[in-house]
């Protein structure tokens, strides 16, 4: 079965190009240029991956991430006219796993689409991914399930975007264990991914703010100068 693909851009001619360049590529494709209406049909179509432009009518971007992510992991490519860092760094946050700034080439979109897509099939198939006899991983108050994908610091559930946990579950994995930013790319991001290293470094941040006593002075996520990082759990 084609990669179904929602397409969520208010510029029609934008909007028509990208599907057409989609489906030449073999994607099942749908389209909405209303904030509103691409929260419904994500939802309800459950698509593959979701390109998402941020200035929307009635419901922009950054807030449709936000609601879907609180009960679905679709990719998310948001799509942004502003080369603003704090609208690349907020749609990271709410949970988006790319973006792209206009104007951009269509064969780096495609690039993008394709690499997200593999890199979500790949999490789907890994051996082991949902199997029900992998433990929890335990250090002392700081509990990580798995097969929940939930964290517990003291009992309490810990809130974290899909990129956060799974940062976090690949260095508790590989604990005591010295991790360059290339490196956590390419284990967590994918081989494929073209975003910067400091994506690594914004994560570790989000992270260490919800599970450190003192991120400032972070015990469990540790900066190794001139190294990386290290989890101590």
């Amino acid at each position: 079965m084609p990669e179904t693909i929602l397409v969520v851009e208010d510029e029609l001619s934008l909007r028509e190009t990208l599907a057409y360049n989609l489906q030449k590529a073999g994607y099942l494709v749908n389209t909405t240029g209303n904030g509103r209406e691409a929260l419904r049909l994500g939802r309800e179509l459950q698509p593959d991956l979701i390109l998402l432009d941020i200035m929307l009518p009635e419901l922009d971007g950054l807030e449709i991430t936000r609601i879907l992510r609180q009960d679905s992991s679709v990719p998310i490519l948001m799509l942004t006219a502003r080369d603003d860092e704090i609208d690349r760094v907020l749609g990271l946050e709410l949970g988006a796993d790319d973006y792209l700034t206009k104007p951009f080439s269509m064969r780096e979109l495609l690039a993008r689409v394709k690499a997200m897509l593999r890199r979500s099939q790949y999490a789907q198939d890994s051996p082991g991914a949902e199997s029900p006899e992998k433990s929890f991983l335990v250090f002392e108050d700081l509990v990580l399930d798995p097969i929940r994908h939930e964290v517990r610091l003291r009992g309490e559930a810990i809130r974290l975007k899909p990129k956060e946990y799974d940062l976090l579950l690949y260095l508790a994995e590989h604990a005591g264990q010295v991790f360059s930013r290339e490196q956590i790319l390419a284990r967590v991001w994918g081989w494929d991914y073209v975003g910067g290293t400091r994506t690594v470094d914004v994560h570790i941040r989000w992270i260490r703010a919800k599970i450190e006593e003192d991120s400032a002075n972070p015990v469990r996520l540790v900066t190794v100068r001139g190294a990386g990082y290290r989890f101590d759990g």
